[in-house]
């Protein structure tokens, strides 16, 4: 017992060093500021809901009670319903320019998706925290996916708010760009003598047969899809205002010609509007695009963990196939069965006949 207490005497302490700690408070600190922005983008994301329900409301009001008052004026011309109906126009003409500029339930779509993906975030850091001692590096990584959260969600409207009408449609992307530091293992010789940590040919080809599903079938059907969205919400974006425009014209030149002309312009502005808000395709064309840059960061991630040549710096072989499988929808066996269609399809030059997400 005297030894065995000596030995415990001179036994050093197992204690976390200063930059440990360091390290820790500043992932904590990211913790917080990541706690923040889901907080701020689920309340503007909800505000913006709003905005797009309250403003679609106030302008099929205004433009249907003009085109009553212009159907009145018709029946019996008074220069008091040709001018009310023309100031009602007007302001519905303006409304509608404002809402087809910003595109209110995109922005809303914006946040939720910002939200998520902040989450999302928030977890891996937590998971970090209880499972492994942060480093330098890892308080970089972070600060690098929030920045880059923030630069694809913004949260002001003025001087930050995203194109709603590009020219070309892209995918999403809300994550920092792969550096070239998968690339320095590249060459050496020494890694083929250490464990495979969970990795063999078999998994590397089919992860390889994965990424070309994906950049062949689903990620150009979303493409595909989100071009169409966005053509239809450009048009229906010129037409609400131009027909509330014809609208207020029509009804300050008077006569039972032009007010009928208005009435009929008014009645196409309010289903225009109602299409276009009420059925959220500007919410659509947001969801195609976060959609494809959801396949985008996935085909990006399998190809940076390839080209890894350092298989101890790569996640285990098992636990990645998992994840793939789970982001996909599929099960183990059914993420093995697409890589031996994408191989045989290869092989035989013929289009892979299913998409490789069963969620979208």
């Amino acid at each position: 017992m005297d030894i065995a207490q000596k030995d415990r005497v001179l036994e050093p302490r197992l204690s976390p060093s200063s930059s440990s700690i360091e390290t820790t408070k500043k992932l904590y600190a990211i913790l917080e500021a990541v706690e923040d922005r889901v907080e701020m983008h689920d309340n503007i994301g909800e505000q913006r809901d709003n905005w797009n329900e309250l403003l679609l409301n106030s302008v099929n009001m205004m433009t249907l009670t003009a085109t009553t008052t212009a159907a009145m004026a018709v029946a019996a011309p008074a220069p008091s319903l040709r001018a009310c109906s023309a100031l009602l126009f007007t302001a519905a003409t303006g409304m509608s320019l404002v809402m087809s500029k910003i595109q209110p339930s995109q922005l809303a779509e914006e946040q939720r998706n910002a939200s998520r993906l902040f989450k999302q975030l928030r977890s891996e850091i937590k998971s970090m925290l209880m499972l492994q001692s942060p480093t330098e590096s890892d308080v970089k990584e972070m600060m690098e996916k929030v920045l880059a959260l923030d630069r694809a969600y913004p949260l002001p409207l003025l001087g930050a708010m995203l194109e709603k009408f590009p020219v070309k449609f892209e995918p999403a992307a809300w994550w920092p760009r792969v550096s070239n530091k998968h690339h320095q293992s590249r060459g050496t010789k020494t890694v083929v003598k250490m464990g495979r940590n969970g990795w063999s040919k078999d998994l590397e080809v089919e992860m390889r047969a994965i990424v070309q599903v994906l950049k062949s079938k689903d990620k150009q059907d979303y493409l595909r899809l989100g071009n169409l969205a966005l053509k239809l919400n450009k048009m229906l974006a010129v037409s609400a205002p131009l027909l509330t425009g014809i609208a207020a014209a029509s009804s300050a030149f008077g006569g039972s010609t032009a007010t009928t002309v208005a009435a009929i312009a008014g009645t196409m502005a309010a289903i225009t509007n109602s299409f276009e808000h009420g059925g959220q395709v500007g919410m659509v064309v947001e969801m195609y695009r976060n959609c494809a840059g959801f396949f985008d960061l996935m085909e990006e991630t399998i190809e940076a963990t390839l080209e890894e040549r350092d298989y101890s710096k790569r996640e285990n072989g098992e636990m990645f196939e998992m994840k793939v499988a789970m982001k996909l929808g599929r099960s183990l066996s059914e993420l093995r069965d697409l890589a031996r269609n994408s191989m045989t399809s290869c092989i035989e030059g013929s289009e892979v006949d299913e998409f490789g997400s069963k969620l979208f």
